[in-house]
């Protein structure tokens, strides 16, 4: 079985050609909103950390290393995109973000310990979409940009690790099955990725 497999079972769609065609032809907008993201999945595995630190016991333990783990791993990333974009004469700058992520965060429950398991449940899904965008990029972009297609290809199992790692702590958090809630937030996650986007970034719909 193959690392993407399960990301592909995961996610109710595929991402549509025209989203990846467009973002072969603005690989710069691609890679401003990329190291963007990266920066953001540091921040919010951080954030994590400061709010849940307080817990004890080992529920509260796993979800400390596995934060800490991630946020060291996508600052390492947005530093591995900056250093594409210094290459390219890219200068990293505020870039407006899609409406993805903050929609799916819309969804998510007030009280606890609801709050955390849907944080977590949407941690898993944008992994999961990432994960699944650089492995469509990555035969797309072999013919034009070989170097940033190499560089998605290295991140395809990292993400996928990050999407399980989520998942996980989500089902433990709950202590029972979450298939019935991940299935409302794939859906809303699905009609994010099909419908008409009026601007191009890494998360958005179908380019209108």
């Amino acid at each position: 079985m193959s690392t993407i497999d399960p990301i592909l079972r995961f996610l109710k769609c595929r991402t549509p050609d025209r989203w990846i065609s467009r973002a072969v032809a603005d690989i710069q907008t691609l890679l401003l909103d990329h190291a963007s993201l990266e920066l953001k999945a540091a921040q919010q595995a951080q954030s994590l950390i400061r709010r849940y630190a307080g817990r004890s016991g080992p529920k509260g333990l796993r979800l400390l290393n596995k934060m800490s783990r991630l946020a060291r791993e996508e600052l390492r990333h947005f530093e591995q995109v900056l250093a594409l974009m210094e290459k390219r004469s890219v200068e990293f700058q505020p870039i407006s973000a899609s409406r993805y992520a903050a929609t799916l965060h819309g969804h998510i429950r007030g009280p606890e310990p609801e709050r955390l398991v849907d944080t977590l449940i949407v941690g898993a899904i944008i992994e999961a979409r990432s994960c699944e965008r650089f492995y469509r990029l990555v035969g797309a972009l072999r013919p034009v940009d070989p170097e940033l297609a190499d560089f998605y290809r290295s991140l395809v199992k990292s993400e996928a690790r990050h999407f399980t790692d989520y998942l996980a702590l989500a089902e433990d958090e709950a202590g029972e099955s979450l298939a019935e809630r991940t299935d409302e937030f794939l859906k809303w996650e699905q009609a994010l990725i099909s419908e008409p986007d009026s601007q191009l970034r890494f998360h958005s719909g179908v380019p209108s």
